[in-house]
Parts: C-alpha cells; structure tokens; sequence
C-alpha cells in the first residue's frame, strides 16, 4: 500500500459555496499572455517569431513572482535559476542561425528539488539540511533536458524528502519551502510528493516540469492539481542524480497540461543509462518521441480493465468515472469490469522495502554528494537539533525506522522485495488474461483540507498503487472537476507500454476536454 494507508470516507451531505479569493485577469494564447499556451504552440511562435525564449521565460519568472511568491501565494517553486535568461538568450541565438534542438528547444522547465543540478541552484529535497548541498554534476535526466534545449527555469518544491519522512505529515510541506498550496482551492491539498511540479503547471508558471514518484507521488498531484502526469517503466528515466527513496520504485516523470506536452517531456527525458540497474528490461529500441503516439482515434478496439471496487465509493467521483466510462466507449473502447487492485495487498512489504531501500540508497547518495551531512544518522541528528524548524509539525519516524534496519543482504529485506516482484507478474497475468491493453480507476479523490497538525487525510481510492509496486507505466490526466475540485484519471498498463498508455490517454482527452484552469478560490465552505 502506500507511504501512510488510504482511509475510507463516507460523502458528505450539503452544499458548498465557494469562497473567491484572488481574481486572475483572463489570459489568452498570444504573445504577451501565454496562458494555456502548449509546448507546440510556443514552438510555432518561436519559429515565427512572435515569441522568443527570452521573453517566455522572463514572462513565467515574472508569474512566479506574482502568483506563486505574492497574490496566492501557491509556495510551488522553492528556488529560481539565476542562469535562466542567459539560457534562453543562448538558445535564442542558436534558433536564429538555425540550429533547433527539438521540440523542448528554448521551453522553460521546472525541475523538483530532489533533482541534482550541476549550476547555482541547490538540490535539498526540501530539506534545511542539505542547504549546502549543491551538486558536482547534473542527474542524468537534467543532461537530457539540457542537450534538447530546455530551459532550467528552477526547483520545485516538494513533500520534505518526498514524503519519506514521517507518517503523519501534510502533502507539500518542506522546511526549506513551507506549505504547498492547491490552485484551485487555496486551503486543500496539492498531494504530494511531486506537488510544487504539478501546482506550477496546473498555474501557468511553466511549460510543463519534472517530478518523481515512488508512490503516487507524481499521479496523485496530477489528479489533484488538474493536469496530466506521467509515472513512466522504472527504467525508462535515469534514476542517476536523483535523491533515492527506492531503487526498486522510484523514477522521475513529466507534467503537463496537456497529454501532448507531458509526452514531449518525457521524450526529452528518457534515455537508457547503463549505470541504472532496474528488474525491467526492454525488449526493442525505445522511442526517441513519444509524439507520435497522439492519436485521436487511440481507442479504436481498445479493451480497458476498470476496478470493480472503485465503481460505488463515493457518489461524485461514481458521477464522474460513470461518464468517462461512456466516454471511453464512443471513442471505441470495450470496458471490461476486472479486480487488479488486490494485487497490491502485501501487509507491511512496501514498507519494509522502502524503509531497507531508503537507507542504503540515502547514505550512498550523502556519501559523495557536497553536502556536509553524510548519513541517515547524521539527518536524524540535525532534525534534532534543529527541531523547531525542521520538525514544527510532525517529526521522523520514518527516517528512524529505517536507521533502525540492516543492510540489503537481510532475509527480512530479501522476503519482502521477493513479495513486491511478483506484482508484475500478477498483474501481467491479469492483463493477459483477459486481452487487456490497459487497467484505469478513479486516480485518487478530490482534495481534503490541508491539515499540518493531524497530516493528510487519504481519501479511499489511489488506482495508481499497482503500477508503482509493479514498476509500470500509468499516465493520470483530468477525468472531472468534483466542488470544484479535480479529479483525475488513471491509466496504466504493462512495462514500456508508454506508446499504448499515450494513445488512450489522447483520444480519451479530446474526447472529454476535461483540463479546467484554476481559479484561486480561498475556501469551499460546506452549508447546510
């Protein structure tokens, strides 16, 4: 199951009446107001010349200041590239004597602060102890990023340590970034632990961004924060230069509004690295561009498995999954109802794993990072020292059980990793079974009040837990607005099915169009 165990809620009778806070001027998709604006958009302005890299980044740095440091004050960028203009002023000449990297070529993105960066900028996990930690060498994925001309506009912020320390802690909270706030409701969740990522996108404070996920943490900030997120084959993404939880789930993936730009993210970003160990292994040359695989008619003769147990959990979100079930069948889709979260009941092994994972993967990390803290111990240690502002709300128990654990070679490791592997081939089975091209569900439920006192309140569904424990692909997007609230999505499917997923993902969102800007409301305040 997940870092802290979903609860089941019953809905809640009333009414509720939005609370507006902030008032948004109207932006339209012209030079001078980028709102919405997709990656191939800005490409076709750049390639004009209406639109340089210059002015888009100066125009999201500007953004950042108004929206996410002042007005709303969403805290989703912990930390800005003072190098950023004189990134794109570079790309801008490059376009000009006709050198064009691709389709990332002069587009800013925002990268979550557990990423290593090889410039100014500091890689902390939102940690006040990795304050000096800036890194010798850019993560394999920021080399790829860089080489396709992307613009590092900055750090997101993130769920301290990405959510893997303590099991009482609030989404999007960091000591180094403070609370991350939803867009769309100020005082709910943006989920986490990927929140900063998904919240800048969801604002416009960005093209598209980076986050990880070891569990839900790139789906459930997707579902939430009303934009697409996809949690790619453990593999495909280098994991090299990015601060650990798992080497058996962890993998970064791209934001987006739109399915199309999230997949030209992921283009960029993926790339073998042979220095990258992982349990799957694809068995053809992975794609370069993930593009091609937008199309409108990727239903066609689809059979899509939908989990029973999400069919009658809560009225709203049966409202929604209802008509996105309809949805999919006009676009030619056959549903076929199937149980495949099951598979996922393994009481107390993701835990274990996770916990053993985590510390052999922290330390080594440390051990030849620039920060001068170099151990688990040595975090646990600092915390403790500077307890009022590193642990003002909930504290480690996460990092302590797991400083309490042995090394990899322990039977007690070894029995629950053997567990976790085999949910891939359960669910290889299922799939196979009944000639299934992917599995979907209701991504997570609408988001609760941000809680910093009591922590998050999980909200019954999560459909995206399979896909982590197994190390396959899923891809979250906009299913419904709920209150007001988003409600995403998700898709997942077999290892390196990234094409497959892409497809029904695409024809799924034009044929709903589903994706709702935020309007910075303060409060959903519930009557009656």
């Amino acid at each position: 199951m997940k870092r802290r165990n979903f609860l089941r809620i019953a809905p809640a009778a009333g009414l509720f009446t939005i609370i507006p806070a902030f008032a948004r001027p109207a932006r339209t998709a012209a030079p001078g107001g980028y709102a919405e604006m997709t990656v191939a958009e800005m490409q076709k302005q750049m390639q004009s010349g209406k639109l340089t890299s210059l002015a888009l980044t100066r125009h999201y740095l500007d953004e950042i200041g108004q929206i996410d440091k002042a007005g709303p004050k969403l805290a989703s960028v912990i930390e800005v590239n003072p190098d950023a203009l004189k990134i794109a002023t570079a790309l801008d000449k490059e376009r000009k004597s006709g050198k064009i990297r691709g389709p990332l070529h002069g587009i800013p993105v925002l990268l979550k602060d557990n990423i290593d960066t090889a410039d100014r900028m500091k890689t902390t996990a939102g940690s006040l102890a990795l304050l000096d930690n800036i890194a010798a060498k850019d993560a394999f994925l920021v080399t790829r990023l860089r080489e396709a001309g992307a613009v590092i506009l900055g750090k997101t912020n993130l769920s301290e340590w990405a959510n893997f320390r303590s099991t009482r802690s609030s989404s999007g909270w960091s000591s180094r970034g403070g609370q991350t706030r939803n867009p769309y409701v100020l005082d709910r969740s943006p989920c986490g632990s990927s929140s900063g990522s998904a919240v800048a996108v969801a604002a416009n404070l960005c093209a598209v961004a980076v986050g990880t996920e070891t569990n839900g943490s790139i789906a459930c900030p997707a579902s939430m924060n009303g934009v697409v997120g996809i949690k790619p084959t453990v593999g495909l993404v280098s994991r090299n230069g990015v601060i650990p939880i798992s080497q058996t789930q962890d993998t970064a993936g791209p934001f987006g509004r739109t399915v199309a730009d999230a997949a030209a993210l992921l283009g960029a970003m993926a790339g073998q690295d042979p220095a990258d160990i992982t349990q799957h292994k694809p068995h053809q040359a992975l794609p370069t561009d993930y593009s091609i695989y937008l199309d409108p008619n990727g239903l066609k003769g689809k059979r899509i498995g939908v989990e029973k147990s999400m069919l009658q959990m809560h009225e709203g979100i049966d409202a929604l999954l209802s008509k996105a079930l309809v949805q999919l069948k006009a676009a030619g889709a056959e549903i076929v109802e199937v149980e495949y979260m099951k598979v996922q009941k393994l009481p107390g092994s993701e835990s274990l794993v996770l916990q053993y994972e985590f510390k052999d993967g922290i330390n080594r990390y440390l051990s030849t990072s620039n920060a001068k803290i170099k151990s688990l111990e040595g975090l646990i240690e600092f915390n403790k020292a500077n307890k009022a502002k590193t642990m003002p709300y909930f504290g480690q128990e996460l990092f302590e059980l797991s400083q309490a654990k042995g090394d990899l070679n322990t039977k007690e490791y070894k029995d629950a990793l053997e567990k976790i592997n085999g949910v891939a081939g359960a669910l290889n089975n299922l799939i196979d079974k009944h000639n299934l091209d992917a599995l979907c569900g209701p991504s997570t439920g609408a988001a609760w009040c941000t809680d910093l006192v009591n922590g998050d309140f999980w909200t019954g569904y999560g459909s995206y837990g399979p896909a982590a424990l197994s190390g396959f692909p899923s891809i979250t997007l906009p299913m419904g607005m709920l209150s007001g609230l988003p409600v995403g999505i998700s898709f997942l499917a077999k290892a390196y099915q990234e094409p497959e997923l892409i497809r029904i993902a695409y024809a799924y969102e034009q044929a709903s169009r589903n994706r709702v800007a935020p309007g910075y409301l303060r409060s959903l305040r519930l009557d009656g």
